[in-house]
C-alpha cells in the first residue's frame, strides 16, 4: 500500500509514540502522539494514547504492567 509522505509522518510518530508507551515512558509517548495530531489533528489513535498516557502518568500502572490498558469507567 502507497502512503502519503504526510501519513507517513504521522504513522513514525505514532509508531514512535507507541513504542514509549510499551516502555512505560508516558510523558515521552504523549509527546509523539501530540506531534502526529499536528499533522493530522483528527487521529483517532493517537487522541486515544494520548488519553491513556494521561490516565498512566497520573496513575502509573502497576510493576508488573503486560502493556494492556483496563478501562476504569465504561
Amino acid at each position: 500500500m502507497i502512503v502519503s509522505p504526510k501519513m507517513q509522518e504521522v504513522l513514525d510518530f505514532y509508531n514512535k509514540g507507541l513504542q514509549l508507551y510499551k516502555e512505560r515512558k508516558f510523558k515521552e509517548a504523549k509527546g509523539q502522539f501530540q506531534k502526529a495530531l499536528e499533522i493530522e489533528p483528527e487521529d483517532g489513535p493517537s487522541q486515544l494514547y494520548i488519553e491513556r498516557c494521561d490516565d498512566y502518568i497520573a496513575e502509573p500502572p502497576p510493576e508488573d504492567w503486560d502493556g494492556v490498558y483496563n478501562m476504569k469507567t465504561k
